[in-house]
């Protein structure tokens, strides 16, 4: 298998001849929407930086696409149109589909929580994700992780945009996946409790995993504060960092 970081949540799972393309955000620099906050953090149109130049080619080799939830920092303009063109398979939550239908997107199959379902000769089921502490969780709407097993292949655990939650913490301690993808921004809006989480639950999550976890979703949007190296810092201080990934735009991951 392996793990092409794009930009952000946007990644592809290369695995045999299948291109699994996760949260695409593919547009040109500033072109998925406006600042996501004017006062806490300086406001730019986001994304906030282009795609590395390798990105292009691995798109174009998309066989399915998984979504975990509809903001446009996850499903922009400029990859609803190349989903179309394309014809796409999607696979979304259920509570999103009727939503990417409308778009035009080809949803082939739909996901509930808790719910083992075949995928791609393996499996795939959904996870309970919470989008904010607090009361901005109900705002922030539906989203959904996804826990993958793919044949002769390792478990991958997709938390999409969460907090350290109960059900997190089942999937690390009973699911037990060989690699989590975590978003460790540590997002924030102008007000409001942060959206993902604090860094002092990004080292319980890197802690609780029995296995790799691949830190995304940084450096890409202007509400995401946390850099690269801060999250490196944080997590070396820890003792963590050598089950913690932190990859580069464009950087490919290859797990045996």
């Amino acid at each position: 298998m392996k793990v092409h970081h794009l930009r952000n949540a946007t990644l592809v799972i290369e695995t045999n001849n299948k291109f699994i393309l996760v949260d695409p955000m593919i547009g040109k620099k500033g072109t998925a929407g406006p600042s996501f906050t004017l006062f806490r953090f300086k406001p730019k149109r986001n994304p906030i930086l282009d795609l590395p130049d390798n990105a292009t080619d691995i798109v174009n080799k998309t066989t399915h696409c998984l979504i975990t939830h509809l903001h446009p920092d996850h499903l922009d303009k400029e990859a609803e149109r190349f989903l179309k063109a394309n014809n796409t398979p999607v696979i979304c939550s259920v509570k999103d589909a009727g939503a990417l239908r409308k778009r035009g997107l080809n949803v082939v199959q739909t996901v509930n929580y808790w719910d083992r379902t075949a995928f791609l000769g393996g499996s795939i089921e959904g996870i309970p994700a919470k989008h904010g502490y607090g009361f901005v969780a109900k705002p922030m709407g539906n989203v959904m992780g996804f826990f993958v097993q793919l044949p002769n292949e390792k478990s991958i655990y997709l938390s999409s945009d969460t907090i350290y939650t109960a059900e997190v913490d089942k999937v690390l301690t009973h699911y037990r996946p060989d690699i989590s993808v975590l978003a460790c921004g540590m997002a924030q809006l102008d007000i409001f409790k942060p959206l993902m989480m604090t860094m002092e639950d990004i080292i319980r999550f890197v802690k609780n995993s029995p296995g790799k976890v691949i830190a995304n979703h940084l450096e890409a949007v202007n509400h995401c504060p946390t850099t690269r190296e801060q999250l490196r810092k944080a997590i070396q201080h820890e003792g963590l960092l050598e089950k913690t990934l932190i990859p580069y735009d464009g950087e490919i991951l290859e797990f045996e």
